[in-house]
């Protein structure tokens, strides 16, 4: 399955999806009209490896509730990402039972490499 969670008003999202075209056999995914279901976040989780690494730290959000105050738990995480779309870091990419989280360089590259063969 290749498939890839991103937010269409992102526009390092829409620079990432451009720089991975062609995107034929691809599910896009914009998880702000369809939201990501518990079990779409759980398949990330054991996939990526914990909902932290797929939490973004950089959602105003996060400042705004006084979150980088608190220890937040793997629950924490995951219950914050499930109820607001900007907890989910982007863009995720699921190629064949890998997934490339975050928009660093050496991510989307390897993501490209791993869509691109």
């Amino acid at each position: 399955m290749k498939k890839i969670y991103h937010l269409g008003s992102c526009s390092t999202c829409q620079r990432i999806l451009k720089e991975l075209e062609p995107l034929d056999g691809v599910q896009l995914q914009e998880i702000k009209s369809e939201p990501i279901t518990q079990d779409q976040l759980e398949q990330m989780e054991v996939l990526s490896g914990s909902y932290e690494s797929l939490f973004s730290k950089r959602a105003m959000l996060f400042r705004q509730r006084g979150l980088h105050e608190k220890q937040l738990t793997e629950t924490d995480y995951k219950d914050l990402i499930l109820e607001h779309y900007t907890f989910l870091k982007r863009p995720v990419i699921l190629v064949e039972g890998q997934i490339f989280v975050g928009n660093s360089k050496k991510t989307v590259q390897a993501a490209k490499e791993a869509l691109h063969p």
